[in-house]
C-alpha cells in the first residue's frame, strides 16, 4: 500500500497495565491526529511504482563458498550452508512431480509470493532434499494455503509458532521418514530436508522474514525442521490420517502450529500413570499433539483404551481453578468483561474464581500420534497464545513413474560403523 501513513506506538501488543496504555496513547495521539488531517503530498496522492529490473534466471556464478556468502547476504538462507540451485540440480528435483515447472500452486502470505513448482524445487535443492520429497512439499504448501491452518497468524506472530509436519501413509517408507528412535532429532535426510525446505519456502517465497514480517519474540528452534511420521505398523489404533477421513492407503501431510514442546516422564508404567502424567503437564490453550511411544500405546490399548477414550479422559480431568487461566487476568477476561471471548467456557462464566474449569473443552482438539523408540517418555507439542492449534491435512499426489524414482534413490541411507 504505497503512500499509506502509519504511526508506530510504544505500547506492547500484550499490554494490560492501563497506566502504560494511556501513557502510550498520550505520546502518539498528536502524531495520529496530524497524520489524519495533514493534506496529502503529491507522492501520496499519486504514488509512483518502483522501477524493478526483470530478474535474471542466473543470479550468481561462483564457487560453493562464494555462492553461500552471496545467498546469505541476500537473506535467502536459514543461516546454514545451502546447496546451489543450479539449472541441472533443479531439473533433477523436478523429476519428483508430473506438474509443469510454471504450475502455480498458489500465492503465499504475507507477501503473496507466487509459489510455482519450480520455485518449490529451487528451495528443495537449497535444503538438500531429494526429488522423492517433491510430492510431500507440494502438498505441504497446499496446507498453508488453507485459511484453516491459521498460517496467516502463526507465520508472522510474536508467538514464535513452528510448523509441525506429520506424514502418514505408504510414502513414509518410500522416502525413509523416521518414525522411531530419535524421531525429532537430526540425522534423517527426509525429516530434516522436508522441514528445512518448507522453512525456506515460507521465508523466500511467502516473505515471512525474521524481524521484518516474522516478529517472533523469542523464536523457535522447531522452525529449522519439525517433521515426523507416524509408526503405523506399531500403532494399535487407526492411523492419524484415517481418523481425519482419509483412506489407509492414502499418503497425507498434516500441519499444525505448536510453539512449545515438552518431553515428560510418566508417573507409572500402567495406563493410569501414563494418562495422569499427560493430564498434569498440559498447559492452557487447547489443541495439543500428544506423541505416545508404541510400548505406551500397547499398554493403553491392552487395557481397553481407544483414542476417543483417551481424549475424553484428558478433557475431563485436565482442569485448574479459573484464576489460574491466563484469561482470568486482564480486561479480556470473561470474568471481568461480560461477553468477552464468547464460548471460552461454552457460554458459562464460573461463579467463583476457585471453580475448576477445563483446559481443553473439546476432546476433538486433541491429536494422538504413535511414534518414537523404546523408553518411558511422552511428547507434548502445544500452542501457547490466543488461538488453538489447527490441523490441516492434504493428500499427497504421486507422479506416474513413482516406483522408478523411489528405486533410483533407495540406497540413500546412512550406514553407521558397528561395534
Amino acid at each position: 500500500m504505497p503512500g499509506i501513513r502509519f504511526i508506530p506506538t510504544p505500547i506492547p501488543c500484550e499490554a494490560s497495565v492501563m497506566k502504560d496504555i494511556e501513557a502510550g496513547i498520550d505520546q502518539t495521539l498528536d502524531a495520529i491526529i496530524d497524520g489524519l488531517i495533514k493534506p496529502l503530498t503529491a507522492e501520496e496522492t499519486s504514488p509512483k511504482p518502483k522501477e524493478m529490473e526483470a530478474p535474471s534466471r542466473i543470479v550468481f556464478q561462483g564457487n560453493l563458498d562464494e555462492t553461500n556468502l552471496f545467498f546469505y547476504r541476500r537473506g535467502w538462507t536459514d543461516g546454514l550452508p545451502v546447496i546451489p540451485p543450479t539449472e541441472a540440480a533443479v531439473a533433477e528435483m523436478l523429476t519428483g512431480t508430473d506438474l509443469p515447472p510454471d504450475h502455480l500452486v498458489g500465492k503465499l502470505i504475507p507477501r503473496l509470493g507466487k509459489v510455482t513448482v519450480e520455485k518449490i524445487a529451487v528451495n528443495a535443492v537449497m535444503a538438500g532434499a531429494l526429488p522423492t520429497y517433491m510430492p510431500v512439499l507440494v502438498a505441504a504448501v497446499q496446507t498453508l494455503m488453507d485459511p484453516g491452518s491459521n498460517f496467516g497468524t502463526w507465520g508472522v506472530s510474536t508467538g514464535s509458532w513452528a510448523p509441525f509436519w506429520v506424514i502418514n501413509g505408504p510414502i513414509r517408507n518410500d522416502i525413509r521418514l523416521n518414525c522411531g528412535t530419535g524421531v525429532l532429532s537430526p540425522g534423517d535426510m527426509a525429516n530434516a530436508a522436508i522441514g528445512r525446505t518448507m522453512a525456506l519456502i515460507i521465508k523466500n517465497i511467502g516473505g515471512a522474514r525474521k524481524g521484518v514480517e516474522d516478529m517472533g519474540t523469542l523464536g523457535n528452534p522447531g522452525k529449522y525442521s519439525l517433521v515426523i511420521a507416524e509408526n503405523e505398523e506399531k500403532t494399535p489404533w487407526e492411523p492419524l490420517h484415517v481418523e481425519y477421513g482419509f483412506n489407509k492407503e492414502d499418503s497425507t501431510v498434516m500441519v499444525s502450529s505448536p510453539n512449545t514442546y515438552l518431553q515428560i516422564w510418566p508417573y507409572g508404567s500402567d495406563d493410569e500413570g501414563i494418562l495422569r502424567a499427560i493430564v498434569y503437564n498440559l498447559i492452557p490453550r487447547g489443541g495439543p499433539f500428544i506423541i505416545i511411544t508404541p510400548q505406551h500405546a500397547k499398554i493403553l490399548a491392552d487395557r481397553g483404551w481407544t483414542k476417543r477414550d483417551i481424549k475424553e479422559f484428558i478433557s475431563r480431568y485436565a482442569r485448574v481453578p479459573a484464576y489460574q487461566l491466563p484469561t482470568y487476568w486482564g480486561t479480556s477476561s470473561p470474568m471481568t468483561t461480560p461477553g468477552a471471548r464468547p464460548g471460552l467456557y461454552k457460554g458459562k462464566v464460573p461463579m467463583r474464581e476457585t471453580d475448576m474449569v477445563p483446559l481443553i473443552h473439546d476432546p476433538g482438539d486433541i491429536s494422538i500420534l504413535v511414534a518414537g523408540g523404546a523408553g518411558a517418555f511422552i511428547g507434548l507439542l502445544m500452542p501457547v497464545g490466543v488461538f488453538a492449534s489447527r490441523k490441516t491435512t492434504r493428500k499427497i499426489e504421486l507422479p506416474k513413474k513413482w516406483k522408478a524414482l523411489v528405486n533410483k534413490y533407495k540406497n540413500v541411507v546412512p550406514t553407521y560403523a558397528k561395534y
